[in-house]
């Protein structure tokens, strides 16, 4: 397994952080560092109940990493979109990069929370998420072994962090209700474009892990990407196992902009 895979604690300095989030990216602008942006906060008067070490920590270890990697670009997109589309809209595109910055959220959300949810259960816990962290302990994901605390608090993070972004009910409990949870046609056409545009070809598109966050195999991905030829956002041909696409739009701040407008 390589380094980036490995699973840290990262998510405890400020789980789905979803409020902060909104705000943070309301205050930065393109090209401001991490620094830059602890300084406009401190200073913007925004977040009077949080002390400076504790702002430091949300921007430099959870805002920095989901939202400023690559150049600042999802802070970028998501300061266009974040104005105009829905707040369940923006929070299942903060869950995307949240998932890509710290895997061990991505995996707990593929492997346990949809596998659960298809298997028609109505409730994930805490102790579901401490066998799946315990499981990926003894599979060598992490640097070193972790301590028994530390295993309960991460697990504890990960039903958290679910619950932040609207796939778990909220509150302080061990054990949580499983809530409908159905990816917008927005983020559909963001995350297909975003992958485009790295470099994912049309059929790996289809079977990308990004989709699997939202408990979608490539049918249904195939039947997202219709639905976005419908809207006129690209045109899509399907032929037995092999899919065309064609792109309409030239980057992603067209398409942003695009989105903001549907």
């Amino acid at each position: 397994m390589s380094e980036r895979a490995l699973y840290t604690t990262q998510l405890q300095a400020g789980l789905g952080l979803v409020d902060e989030a909104k705000t943070l990216l309301e205050l930065w602008s393109p090209g401001m560092s991490a620094n830059q942006l602890q300084q406009v906060a401190l200073g913007s008067g925004r977040f009077p109940t949080i002390t400076a070490r504790r702002l430091r920590n949300v921007i430099v270890e959870c805002f920095a990493p989901r939202y400023l990697v690559d150049g600042g670009a999802p802070a970028k997109h998501l300061k266009l979109l974040s104005p105009i589309i829905s707040s369940g809209e923006l929070v299942q595109l903060l869950l995307l990069f949240t998932s890509r910055a710290n895997p061990i959220l991505g995996d707990f959300v593929r492997q346990v929370y949809w596998s659960r949810y298809s298997a028609g259960y109505t409730h994930i816990s805490n102790a579901d998420a401490r066998a799946f962290v315990d499981r990926a302990i003894d599979d060598g994901k992490t640097i070193k072994r972790w301590s028994d605390s530390t295993v309960r608090r991460v697990s504890a993070y990960l039903s958290g962090c679910c619950a932040d972004y609207g796939m778990l009910e909220r509150g302080s409990k061990s054990t949580r209700h499983i809530l409908p949870f159905r990816m917008y046609p927005n983020v559909a056409a963001y995350i297909a474009y975003e992958l485009h545009f790295a470099g994912v070809g049309d059929n790996a598109l289809l079977t990308h892990e990004d989709w699997q966050l939202f408990g979608l195999a490539r049918e249904d991905v195939l039947e997202e990407i219709k639905r976005l030829s419908l809207k006129s956002l690209l045109i899509a041909q399907s032929a037995g196992d092999v899919v065309r696409i064609s792109w309409k739009q030239p980057d992603m701040e067209t398409l942003c902009n695009v989105l903001t407008k549907s």
